[in-house]
């Protein structure tokens, strides 16, 4: 531990490696970075956090750090999450698109894992409303599937509207399915996201949906984020890459909720 810590080299070098820890993951936990670090004491991690987030190289959070990028009312820049688990979200968006069927009407959600969603879908018969640039992008291809962009202000970083333009239109629909994105999970707080206005408008959308689906990797399973978007109980199924832990498919067999 003395090597790790103690030396002004070691020193730089470890927090040189948790700013570009975090700067990839956008939002880390502090039981990620003990992971990372297990040599290292959670009270000189502590201290490496705080330094950092005076030096402004990343922003201290309750339970853990995010990215500068990753601000408050961001909820993180798109080019950076779409390079990120890119794996993994391509899992849950083949797992994902079997659960539409022709003839629906469905919604999508703003985000990478829902852009890469829409990029695996067929051209069918089917009504899709999205709040995405991206997801509309990819769904442009598809003649038989029908697309509408519902509007409001312009998100310049998750290149989606938002705001109450948004939710308004919203509340003026029903949906089959709403196939939703998240940035984080935690046990009895339930499903969270970055954005004051893109909470209250994926609440909107769990609401106006006969089935709520969320797709959330399993890097986001105890990630803290601040604005609640839904419980565990107002969800129907939720898609991951086989990642989450027992504890949470546990949760979801009690909640009656579906986990693939």
């Amino acid at each position: 531990m003395a090597d790790l810590e103690g030396s002004t080299m070691a020193k730089a070098e470890r927090r040189e490696r948790i700013v570009d820890y975090i700067n990839s993951e956008g939002s880390v936990t502090f039981t990620q970075l003990k992971n990372m670090f297990p040599d290292v004491s959670e009270m000189t991690l502590r201290t490496d956090l705080k330094m950092l987030d005076q030096q402004r190289l990343i922003i201290r959070v309750h339970g853990g750090a995010k990215s500068v990028g990753f601000a408050v009312g961001t909820d993180d820049l798109l080019a950076r999450r779409v390079g990120r688990r890119s794996v993994e979200k391509t899992t849950i968006a083949q797992k994902a698109v079997e659960l539409i069927r022709p003839g629906r009407t469905i919604f999508i959600d703003s985000g990478s894992t829902t852009t890469a969603l829409a990029s695996a879908m067929e051209d069918i018969e089917l009504l899709v409303f999205t709040n995405s640039l991206t997801v509309a992008s990819e769904l442009a291809r598809l003649e038989r599937t029908k697309t509408y962009v519902v509007g409001g202000r312009l998100n310049r970083y998750s290149k989606s509207t938002m705001g109450a333009r948004a939710v308004e239109a919203a509340r003026s629909l029903t949906f089959d399915q709403v196939f939703l994105g998240v940035t984080g999970y935690q046990r009895g707080e339930g499903f969270s996201c970055g954005s004051d206005d893109e909470a209250v408008f994926k609440s909107t959308l769990v609401k106006r949906a006969h089935k709520c689906v969320v797709l959330m990797d399993s890097s986001k399973e105890g990630r803290p984020s601040t604005f609640r978007v839904c419980s565990l109980k107002d969800v129907h199924t939720v898609v991951s890459d086989g990642g989450l832990s027992d504890d949470f498919a546990t949760s979801c067999e009690d909640a009656g909720v579906t986990l693939l």
